[in-house]
């Protein structure tokens, strides 16, 4: 739970260092954005953010959109589940969970980390690919998250949680993100057969609105990193060239 709050406290920090974005709504298909004519949406966004949350779902923007295949969706699903950042992320909740007991009948020690790390390893994998594959392939809906990029914080970070409860069909169009929601729902039901102390509606309920959450913090996340990651650049070539040349 340690490295969940982690995440958490990021996100406003975000949100006021990015005030100054240019004006806008989100970049609709067939449009050219800033970004893109500057260069930042040529690319695809960087593989992690803060070089271990894993961002392989994310998209500059809605230019030109195509949607994807089930078995790209499957792709990005893997990518996720099976990123190093992703290993990371478990490691450090497991040891979140071991330091504050949050499972009595794992113990402590080795052997009790060690089953803290393979119940929160299982989460993210079952988690990324019930949101990521199945049921985005089921319901024909796209996983991805698709970048705004300009407008005010404010209005950016509204986007970004948003786009957990409404996402983008294949078809086009939006529409409730069941994928998101009932994937997750499901994959907190199946989590329920590996935690000892976690199987009442109670404890069920607390553990979905957890990792919704985290997927907000994470959407967040991915909306202001390229700003961030600028300032962070700008500022290290300052730190390294006193000179300012």
């Amino acid at each position: 739970m340690v490295a969940r709050a982690l995440v958490a406290c990021t996100i406003l920090p975000l949100a006021a260092q990015c005030q100054n974005a240019p004006s806008g709504g989100p970049v609709q298909p067939g449009t050219k954005s800033e970004s893109s004519s500057a260069g930042e949406g040529a690319g695809q966004p960087d593989k992690r953010i803060f070089g271990i949350i894993p961002n392989f779902r994310t998209s500059p923007t809605l230019e030109e959109y195509k949607p994807l295949s089930p078995k790209e969706k499957f792709k990005i699903a893997g990518l996720d589940a099976f990123d190093r950042g992703t290993i990371a992320l478990a490691a450090a909740f497991a040891g979140g969970g071991q330091i504050s007991n949050a499972e009595s009948g794992f113990d402590q020690g080795v052997a009790g980390y060690a089953r803290y790390f393979g119940t929160a390893y299982a989460d993210f994998l079952i988690g990324d690919y019930m949101t990521e594959g199945v049921y985005p392939t089921i319901l024909h809906q796209d996983p991805r998250y698709f970048r705004k990029g300009r407008g005010s914080g404010v209005s950016r970070f509204g986007y970004a949680v948003g786009q957990i409860f409404w996402t983008h069909k294949d078809s086009g169009g939006t529409q409730f993100n069941y994928s998101e929601v009932v994937g997750n729902s499901t994959a907190v039901a199946i989590s329920m057969a590996y935690y000892p102390d976690g199987r009442t509606a109670a404890n069920a309920v607390t553990a979905l609105g957890t990792q919704l959450a985290v997927d907000t913090a994470s959407n967040i996340l991915k909306e202001f990193w390229p700003d961030l990651e600028r300032k962070l650049s700008k500022k290290h070539r300052a730190s390294t060239d006193p000179d300012g040349q």
